[in-house]
């Protein structure tokens, strides 16, 4: 089977009347042979689910772990990104929409086998692959395979996802990642419901399954709309669910929407708002509270919960003064900061570099 053949996938089952059901995640798409479920890129062929997108990615790009967004997890480590097309959430203001709203296969124009990817990530020194772009959870056997081979390379796995995803599938794709920063895009089953044809409560499943069950590092990034999802009520809701379901070490992220897709009447979110709900974050016990899609290195960088001491400085995606120890303590009180920490941080900085299918193949 070649790298771009429409690959067998996992879960699914067959349903009395001949049609199949996609587990993947709670949409259970139910299709006819040739349908495709909403995410457009599992489908039915030959009374299977099959998925459409192995092998084909939207483009690769290594990038800064903390981009991710990441904090706590390799500071200043580049990290090989991609994604694939299509989508099982339906976001109206979604910011990476030109991918994750496809429909055209031509938007997948690098191909690349599970060992390219390894390979790629190994030859350009980076420390991890990200799973991003768009959804993971809807390629994840490419993901899965693709990890498997990254962790024999000594390379590690991150997930990008708004969590979406049903429990057996979960487990599976999971196991697989040493990271993951989960989009809690709202605290309320309205939001979801409206602006992204989903459902609150499997996304908080999610989040707790990955933070109690497995070692995964967790993260949570949440774009604030305004009118949407902006009041210090709900951003304080959110914040006291994280501190008793998860603990107060669950870096939480506050970026910046920016007009886009089928939200192009919506203003950006101003500054100040996200400077706001870290503030309200805090309040409610969050040790790691972060604004992001700004220039703010105040609210980008790490301090000491129980000093206030500087412990990470960034300046966009750059470190800049490191005060931990080698043992991730901070070096003014000798307090544990929580996280995935080496002896000293990586020097990537803020380069974003683009890789051309071309340069792929050479790695493969």
């Amino acid at each position: 089977m070649s790298a771009t053949s429409v690959h067998p996938t996992e879960f699914w089952h067959r349903l009395a009347d001949g049609r199949v059901q996609c587990d993947v995640c709670p949409r259970a798409c139910v299709l006819k042979e040739g349908q495709r479920g909403l995410c457009f890129v599992r489908g039915c062929e030959d009374g299977a689910v099959v998925l459409h997108t192995y092998g084909r990615s939207s483009g690769f790009c290594i990038d800064p772990i903390e981009k991710k967004p990441l904090n706590h997890f390799l500071p200043g480590t580049p990290v090989l990104s991609f994604g694939t097309a299509g989508c099982n959430l339906t976001c109206r203001f979604c910011q990476n929409w030109d991918m994750s709203k496809s429909r055209e296969m031509d938007t997948l124009a690098a191909e690349a086998s599970p060992a390219g990817i390894a390979h790629a990530a190994q030859a350009h020194g980076c420390r991890s692959v990200a799973y991003t772009y768009n959804d993971p959870v809807i390629f994840l056997e490419y993901a899965c395979d693709t990890a498997q081979l990254c962790r024999e390379l000594g390379i590690r796995n991150v997930a990008v996802t708004a969590g979406y995803i049903s429990p057996g599938a979960r487990e599976r794709f999971f196991s697989c990642m040493d990271a993951a920063n989960i989009d809690l895009k709202a605290f309320t089953d309205d939001f979801y419901k409206r602006l992204c044809s989903a459902r609150l409560g499997p996304i908080l499943e999610t989040i707790e399954y990955v933070h109690k069950e497995t070692p995964v590092w967790l993260e949570l990034t949440t774009l604030i709309i305004p009118g949407h999802n902006d009041s210090d009520a709900e951003i304080a809701r959110m914040a006291a669910w994280v501190v008793e379901h998860l603990g107060p070490d669950v870096p939480m992220h506050f970026s910046a929407f920016h007009p886009a897709y089928r939200m192009q009447d919506v203003p950006p979110t101003p500054a100040s708002t996200l400077t706001r709900a870290r503030q309200v974050a805090m309040d409610q016990g969050v040790h790691y509270a972060y604004t992001g899609n700004v220039h703010d290195a105040g609210g980008g960088s790490t301090y000491c919960h129980a000093c206030g001491e500087l412990l990470m400085e960034r300046d966009w995606y750059r470190i800049g003064h490191w005060g931990l120890t080698a043992e991730g303590r901070c070096a003014h009180c000798g307090t544990p900061c929580a996280g995935v920490f080496e002896a000293a941080p990586g020097h990537w900085g803020a380069r974003r570099l683009p890789l051309s299918p071309a340069a792929m193949a050479e790695v493969a």
